[in-house]
């Protein structure tokens, strides 16, 4: 029988409010709740980067969850939270997209937290260039060119990182981060819903009570200018059938006119396959159903939520509704703390009506 979460305050620990739920045998080592602030230069002012983020949105029939939380061990130690969350929308009415970004810094590394953030803030500044085009091909249900198009927007904005560190003398393995994204079109009769990525992280979905983890094995091509298929059960085939010729690459990697900066680095040719130096490129464009919860999440929640039983329980029990909690009851759910994970968490739940 899975353990059932501890909602009461610890006598051990005061600073322990009920609030600040836990599973597992023994509570968490650090405080669940900010102790110090990080030290910061007064003339790097606009660096401070908030202990947590919350967004939030509805369209259509999908509802948006977000959030990002500076994991308890930077709480206690007065660090700064590596983890970067972006939510924005291009365009309006039906026709707008939604992409939701996070990414991880690495742990150790100076200035981790703006590797991170500008990885996101490139990534979305690329969507919004090309975003009539990436919303037809997910209107139009084009996997192949979804694919080949958001592979290279990633690579160019990595390119951008690998620049960024030999022009300050870093090894591009320190300036790098993980980055995940979904993909979300506003209009009520599309629900392909479009993850790509790079790195550490989770893709998971809850159906029926049942969480299913989804994450693509490092370098999977979808089936090129196939339909968009429902998720299925768990991970696909090691062995994926030979697959047919890449299609012409879509310009979604075109550089800004607008933008007198030159492209750090070439895109690749059609037969070229890049491998950032935090990992393979990942894709994943699927169909939801009415009652799927789409979970995507940095490391610090999917490491726990594969090695804890209880919290995987603990949040299908939350979250398997058919109306998505409001900002502060997501925030709590994905503070749940276990022992032995305490590092920055990153979530984005999208509840399907």
């Amino acid at each position: 029988m899975p353990r059932r979460p501890d909602l009461h305050p610890d006598p051990s620990r005061p600073w322990r409010a009920a609030a600040a739920s836990y599973v597992g045998d023994e509570p968490p080592t650090y405080e669940a709740e900010p102790t110090t602030l990080p030290v910061v230069d007064s003339e790097e002012l606009r660096d401070l980067v908030p202990d947590t983020v919350l967004e939030g949105a509805r369209y259509g029939t999908l509802t948006l969850r977000a959030a990002s939380l500076r994991g308890d061990s930077a709480r206690y130690r007065g660090e700064s939270r590596r983890d970067a969350l972006l939510a924005v929308r291009f365009g309006i009415g039906d026709s707008a997209l939604v992409l939701v970004a996070m990414a991880s810094g690495q742990p150790a590394v100076p200035g981790a937290h703006r590797v991170a953030r500008e990885l996101c803030e490139w990534i979305a500044a690329a969507v919004g260039r090309n975003q009539a085009r990436l919303t037809e091909d997910i209107h139009t249900a084009n996997r192949g060119a979804l694919s080949s198009g958001l592979h290279r927007l990633t690579d160019r904005a990595y390119g951008r990182l690998r620049a960024g560190a030999t022009v300050r003398g870093l090894a591009p393995a320190d300036h790098t981060a993980s980055v995940r994204c979904l993909l979300l079109p506003a209009h009520p009769a599309c629900r392909t819903r479009v993850f790509f990525g790079v790195g550490d992280g989770g893709l998971f979905r809850l159906r029926d009570g049942v969480w299913q983890d989804l994450e693509p094995a490092g370098g999977e091509r979808d089936t090129v200018g196939g339909p968009v298929l429902g998720y299925g059960g768990g991970r696909p085939p090691a062995q994926q059938p030979p697959q047919p010729p890449l299609p012409p690459q879509p310009p979604y990697a075109q550089a800004d006119p607008s933008s007198a900066e030159p492209s750090p680095s070439p895109d690749p040719g059609p037969d070229q396959d890049p491998a950032p130096a935090h990992g393979p490129f990942r894709f994943r464009a699927s169909v939801a159903r009415p009652g799927d919860t789409l979970l995507l999440c940095s490391a610090g929640l999917a490491e726990p939520l594969r090695g804890e039983a209880a919290l995987a329980d603990r949040l299908a029990e939350r979250w398997d509704t058919a109306e998505a909690p409001g900002l502060a009851a997501f925030l709590a759910d994905t503070q749940t703390g276990v022992k032995g994970y305490a590092d920055d968490r990153t979530a984005a739940a999208v509840w399907e009506a």
